[in-house]
């Protein structure tokens, strides 16, 4: 069976809670590596250790979609003996053929007779022995790490860095407004790295425009399952919405009124699921719907906390980020967004909430609020 540890960093300063956020990150361990094939996941001295059945390279890709886990290490599992150490340690440097390396030895275990730098020196000594590599125990190329265990020793030289965070499920639930974009998926994200399990509301425009940015919310969704599991979209038809808004109010006002229904219905459904916030990917100034005043207007009419994970992000780290994740590729296909639709030549960049509220007694709100919710489509993913 292919072993490998996985490392977590954050959880280790939770003091007295620890042990609950190591316990949820081990159960979603489990859960993600058991969908390669039979797995045993335990955490010992501080790591958790994966033996599965599938193949390394999977297992390791999988695992780097864990939320909590800051890297994760292929390893070999030794007997506490010195010489089987050394062997394996020799032939992991050969394999990978570095221009230098360090032995890295951490004693979990304090009744093994050699300390760790003495476990260091020996095992240091040996490689370079026989394979004549420099040892650099500053800047080296390849780092060899032993754990040193009560029932064995963990070998590993290769390190791949994981997402960090918190474990899935650890930070409540919230909801997240999915556009076909670039930045609201990515926001998501962030939210669900930080523990929250993540329920997406997807606003389009169906029947006036096509089904393109229906398709590219399952798509966008089915991608951030992977970090969260199972996953709720909603997918909410805001055309009678937008009609009404281009029939009664004034044109400037049309995408900031459309933001605050979208508020008022997401958090409607939002309660359906017990989420405790509205999670959004507005970064300040982008556009002109995401100017201070006008996030403040659309606040306005908010019940729960607006979430804005992108805020204070440059586009071009969103965009970092989309494709490290795998939204990119989706989020820039063609498709025809509710927000496209009916937009002003010249929308307003200032706005306050008495002008918003003149605007919708044009309006009734409560009854187009409840149409939409009624006409929600729901879509359980992953």
């Amino acid at each position: 069976m292919a072993c490998l540890t996985l490392h977590y960093h954050e959880l280790a300063l939770k003091g007295a809670n620890r042990p609950r956020f190591v316990r949820a990150l081990v159960g979603n361990a489990r859960r993600a590596l058991g969908e390669l094939g039979p797995c045993r996941v335990e955490s010992t001295g501080g790591r958790i250790l994966v033996e599965t059945e599938a193949d390394m390279g999977a297992a390791i890709a999988r695992a780097l979609k864990v939320p909590g886990v800051v890297h994760v290490m292929p390893v070999i599992r030794l007997p506490r003996d010195l010489d089987a150490v050394a062997s394996a340690a020799i032939a992991e440097v050969r394999r990978l053929a570095p221009a230098s390396f360090r032995v890295s030895a951490r004693r979990n275990d304090k009744s093994f007779p050699m300390t760790s730098v003495e476990i260091d020196r020996e095992v240091g000594a040996r490689v370079h022995l026989a394979l004549g590599t420099p040892v650099r125990l500053k800047g080296a190329d390849r780092e060899v790490h032993l754990a040193v265990l009560p029932k064995e020793i963990l070998l590993s030289a290769e390190k791949v860095g994981g997402p960090g965070g918190l474990p899935t499920g650890t930070g409540g639930r919230v909801a997240a407004l999915l556009s076909g974009g670039m930045d609201s998926p990515v926001a998501a994200w962030r939210m669900i790295n930080r523990g929250c399990r993540c329920d997406l509301v997807h606003f389009h425009s169906h029947p006036l425009v096509d089904r393109t940015t229906q398709e590219k919310a399952r798509d966008l969704a089915a991608v951030l399952a992977q970090w969260q599991f199972r996953t709720r979209l909603w997918l909410v038809p805001l055309a009678e919405i937008q009609k009404e808004v281009r029939l009664k109010c004034p044109e400037a006002l049309r995408v900031i009124l459309y933001r605050r229904f979208m508020v008022r219905i997401a958090e409607q459904l939002a309660r359906r699921r017990r989420c405790r916030a509205l999670v959004t990917g507005e970064s300040l100034g982008q556009v002109a719907s995401q100017t201070l005043e006008n996030i403040a207007t659309v606040d306005a009419v908010a019940t729960m906390p607006v979430l804005r994970p992108l805020i204070g992000t440059d586009k071009r780290e969103i965009i970092a980020l989309a494709e490290k994740l795998g939204t990119y590729p989706i989020s820039v296909r063609p498709d025809q967004d509710c927000c496209q639709l009916f937009v002003p030549p010249k929308p307003a960049t200032k706005s306050w909430p008495s002008q918003a509220e003149e605007a919708e007694a044009a309006l009734d709100v409560k009854a187009l609020v409840d149409d939409a919710v009624a006409r929600t489509e729901k879509a359980d993913i992953g």
